[in-house]
């Protein structure tokens, strides 16, 4: 029998560093379904990409996505949710783009990864994507 999260437990799962799927549609195609790295605040989700991507250039049509977060072992626990974009803006380096490198990578691969990639202005053209939860489907099984 599944057990529904409550929204602290669904909160407290997604602040783990976890792989989402990210769910866009597009009426040329189906749906864009990518894997990402995301951040929670503990009211929003913050996403990362390139500003000419699909991803975001379909983010800006839809206005909306869906995403999904599991864990594949026992105990068996997702969180799905559907979102609408409330801001699509250039990513603050420090405020954005680190702590959400940090969050994925130890301290070394942190700082390895973030010299790869040459600094803010190096990612001047990326966007920070903020999607906010309007529902939600979260269990454990």
């Amino acid at each position: 029998m599944a057990h529904v999260l409550t929204a602290a437990e669904r909160s407290a799962f997604l602040a783990e560093p976890r792989v989402a799927v990210l769910s866009i549609e597009d009426a040329a195609r189906a749906p864009l379904i990518v894997p990402i790295w995301f951040a929670w605040d503990g009211a929003a989700i913050g996403l990362w990409m390139e500003a000419n991507s699909r991803k975001a250039r379909l983010l800006t049509t839809a206005g909306r996505c869906s995403l999904c977060v599991q864990e594949p072992t026992r105990p068996y626990r997702y969180v799905s949710l559907e979102g609408c974009v409330t801001q699509i803006a250039p990513i603050d380096w420090t405020l954005e783009l680190m702590p959400l490198v940090r969050r994925y990578l130890d301290d070394a691969d942190a700082e390895r990864y973030l010299a790869a990639l040459g600094g803010p202005a190096e990612v001047a053209g990326d966007v920070y994507v903020r999607i906010a939860p309007v529902r939600w489907r979260a269990e454990q099984l």
